[in-house]
C-alpha cells in the first residue's frame, strides 16, 4: 500500500463505530410447580423446661462399625453440645438431653434415674462417665457415656445440678417417706416414659 493509500488519523477518526445491542432485562415470571406450605416442626421439648445446661464433648464406650461382633470395644466420640437436664413441666419427671451442635442431632435422651451412679474418668479431673439406658435413637438401649467438660469446675458443677435432680427424682418415683423401697421399679417407669417423649431432629 502506498503511502497516499493509507488511511489518515482523522479519516480513521471519521469511520462509523459499529453499535453493540443493547441489553434487555427479562420482564418473564415463573409460578413454582408446587407449592410448598409452611410447617411447624416440633422438637419434642415443648412441654418442658431447662433445669440445668453445659457445653460438653460426649463419648459412647462400644463396638465400631469395623468391630461389631467381635466383643472388641473402644472409646467412640459422639459428639460436642449442649448437655441439658429438662424437666416435664405436667408430671415433673426429668431427663437428660444432649444434641450435636449444628445438625441439632440427638446423641443422648435418658431418664433421670436415681440410681445412676457418676464416676470419675481415669486421669481426669473433668470428666464423669455412667450406664443409663438411652433413647437417642429411638429404642431404649444401655449405653456407656463419657462426658468431658471445659475444666474441673465445670464438671463440678455438672455432678452437683445431674445429683440433686436424682434426689428430687428419687423422690418424686418413690415418695419422700420411703425413697427407693420399690427396688427401682418406679425409674424403670420414667425409662419406659422417654417413649413417649420421642424427640425428633430438627
Amino acid at each position: 500500500m502506498s503511502e497516499e493509500e493509507k488511511p489518515t488519523p482523522a479519516a480513521a477518526a471519521e469511520e462509523p463505530k459499529k453499535e453493540e445491542p443493547k441489553e434487555e432485562e427479562s420482564t418473564a415470571q415463573f409460578e413454582p410447580v408446587v407449592k410448598l406450605e409452611e410447617v411447624e416442626v416440633k422438637s419434642g421439648e415443648e412441654d418442658e423446661e431447662t433445669v440445668f445446661g453445659v457445653r460438653a464433648k460426649l463419648f459412647l464406650f462400644g463396638e465400631t462399625l469395623l468391630d461389631v461382633g467381635s466383643g472388641k470395644k473402644t472409646w467412640k466420640e459422639r459428639g460436642i453440645g449442649e448437655v441439658r437436664i429438662l424437666r416435664h413441666k405436667e408430671h415433673q419427671r426429668l431427663r437428660v438431653l444432649m444434641r450435636q451442635e449444628k445438625t441439632m442431632k440427638v446423641i443422648a435422651n435418658h431418664a433421670l434415674d436415681p440410681r445412676i451412679k457418676l464416676e470419675p474418668n481415669v486421669g481426669s479431673d473433668r470428666s464423669w462417665v455412667w450406664s443409663a439406658f438411652d433413647f437417642a435413637e429411638g429404642e431404649l438401649t444401655e449405653t456407656v457415656f463419657a462426658l468431658r467438660f471445659a475444666d474441673s469446675d465445670v464438671a463440678g458443677e455438672f455432678k452437683k445440678n445431674f445429683e440433686e435432680c436424682q434426689a428430687e427424682m428419687e423422690k418424686l418415683l418413690a415418695g419422700e417417706d420411703k425413697p427407693g423401697a420399690d427396688g427401682g421399679a418406679a425409674a424403670d417407669e420414667a425409662a419406659e416414659a422417654l417413649k413417649e417423649l420421642s424427640t425428633k431432629d430438627e
